[in-house]
């Protein structure tokens, strides 16, 4: 038996949602550590960022869009391939869905068995789960950059390493210097590193976002961050990610089991990150990815809801 609910299948209380304009047309949506949302909007067409779990959990932000303008969804775009991101998107009825190419093949190769698991793990996120028509796939991809006109104002979307998953993209708009920068960064919310490269996202990836010198920043989870408060966050993601990787890899080297590490890298991480949401549910899963990186495993084993348990109660337990 787990010592803990599993994940966050006891999170069930409604999460107050805020609002903000970062610049003439630019929104964020946050939910006190629940997934956030975005958009642009032109005097044409709007461009999302993210779907959400459901069509109807995405309707409710539609809903928020709609006060602000009645113009229709020109594209939608999803940061990366996790359900909780992608499978509302239908509500938004966009043009065109756009992603990497690399999350189009994860979506293929694990889309169903990550919509499994993520109910399982996040229930409450997947109200009305059964108005999901299928998987989201998107319409348009591309590699490394694609640029795109929102009513004048210019929109980089942009590849900048593997890192959450192979495949995660950031919305950058150099004009305002702002990103929206999915789950490669959380502004005082636990990373998730369960379909992660750990290694080139704690170095080399966080190192680009950093380099783009933003002066607001959205992350996956969390609170929009300005000024310093950016370079924190990006910071504070990484030293956590770094944590997990060395206090993993300490164990391995002495002999030991992956409970072990598991147990280590929750002692050292507590202390300043165990108030931020969804830490208690994420470790496991980090520790494991992290263990299995280590062991030479480049691209993540695949998480079923069978797996989830397995790992859970094999470390919380």
């Amino acid at each position: 038996m787990s010592r803990k609910p599993f994940a966050s299948s006891a999170d069930l209380a409604e999460k107050a949602a805020t609002l903000e304009q970062l610049a003439d047309g630019v929104y964020a949506y946050t939910a006190q550590g629940d997934p956030n949302v975005g958009c642009i909007i032109g005097p044409d067409s709007i461009l999302a960022i993210e779907a959400r779990a459901t069509p109807l959990m995405a309707q409710r932000w539609i809903d928020v869009v709609r006060t602000l303008s009645a113009a229709p969804f020109g594209d939608l775009v999803l940061t990366h391939y996790h359900a909780v991101r992608v499978l509302g998107a239908s509500a938004f009825g966009a043009q065109r869905i756009i992603a990497t190419t690399m999350t189009a093949e994860l979506i293929e190769e694990r889309g169903l068995e990550d919509w499994a698991s993520e109910q399982g793990r996040m229930p409450r996120l997947f109200q009305g789960a059964d108005t999901i028509p299928g998987l989201t796939r998107p319409t348009h991809t591309f590699e490394d950059e694609l640029r795109l006109d929102v009513g004048g104002r210019e929109v980089q979307l942009r590849f900048l390493g593997r890192g959450h998953t192979s495949g995660d993209l950031v919305v950058w708009l150099p004009q305002e210097r702002i990103v929206f920068a999915g789950d490669l960064v959380e502004a005082q919310a636990a990373p998730y590193m369960g379909d992660a490269h750990i290694a080139d996202w704690s170095g080399s990836t966080l190192d680009a976002v950093l380099a783009l010198h933003a002066d607001q920043l959205v992350g996956g989870r969390g609170a929009v961050v300005r000024g310093t408060a950016v370079d924190q966050a990006i910071e504070d993601t990484r030293a956590f990610l770094d944590t997990t990787l060395r206090g993993t890899r300490e164990v391995m080297r002495g002999g030991g089991a992956l409970k072990e590490a598991f147990e280590l890298v929750y002692e050292q991480l507590a202390p300043r990150y165990a108030g931020y949401p969804i830490f208690d549910h994420t470790m496991p899963f980090n520790v494991q990815r992290a263990w299995d990186e280590l062991e030479g495993v480049d691209h993540p084993r695949i998480w079923t809801a069978e797996r989830d348990r397995e790992v859970w109660d094999a470390l919380t337990g």
